[in-house]
């Protein structure tokens, strides 16, 4: 919950200067930062303590969903980032949410390996994104650039693998049991 309370703040740090290079986008990026760590933590003592649920397997996606999506957007806006790029991963994202909502009363389908790996990648492009590149090594843009293709990859390989295993599940229930 925590990193859903964090992104209204990381829009407007990311925005107060209009993404120009000064304090605002450090803050930003540190933002950033600690709500993607708030992500590890939670999912950390949740498994050590066995606490994964139906909520966290749900809520948890749509954290993500959301401080990335806001992230994408405003880099976008900001030119930063290609709007095309924006655009499939935002399809991808909002098409498997719906997906999955469809699918509850089949089953929950919980994160991927492959998903997660997304949103590694996702979250690591976007910080890349997100620092002050000229001040830092302008050759970062480059790095920034190739992390984030890869991410777009890896989002649309593993939303096919998400419709398929909804496919699976629907099936599986409506065939009962074996």
């Amino acid at each position: 919950m925590l990193r859903i309370v964090l992104v209204p703040f990381f829009i407007w740090f990311l925005l107060a200067d209009n993404g120009a290079e000064g304090i605002w986008r450090w803050v930003a990026v540190l933002a950033f930062a600690v709500a993607i760590y708030t992500d590890k933590l939670d999912g950390d003592i949740a498994r050590k303590r066995g606490q994964v649920t139906d909520f966290g397997k749900i809520a948890d996606p749509i954290a993500d969903k959301l401080l990335i999506g806001s992230a994408l957007i405003i880099l976008s806006a900001l030119q930063e980032l290609p709007w095309w790029v924006t655009i499939l991963m935002l399809v991808r994202e909002v098409g498997i949410t719906v997906l999955r909502f469809v699918v509850i009363r089949y089953g929950v389908i919980p994160a991927s390996r492959g998903g997660k790996l997304k949103t590694v990648l996702q979250t690591a492009a976007i910080f890349l994104y997100l620092l002050p590149l000229s001040t830092v090594a302008p050759w970062l843009g480059i790095i920034a650039l190739i992390v984030i293709l890869v991410a777009l990859l890896v989002t649309l390989v593993t939303g096919v693998d998400y419709i398929v295993q909804a496919i699976r599940l629907r099936a599986a229930v409506k065939a009962g049991p074996s």
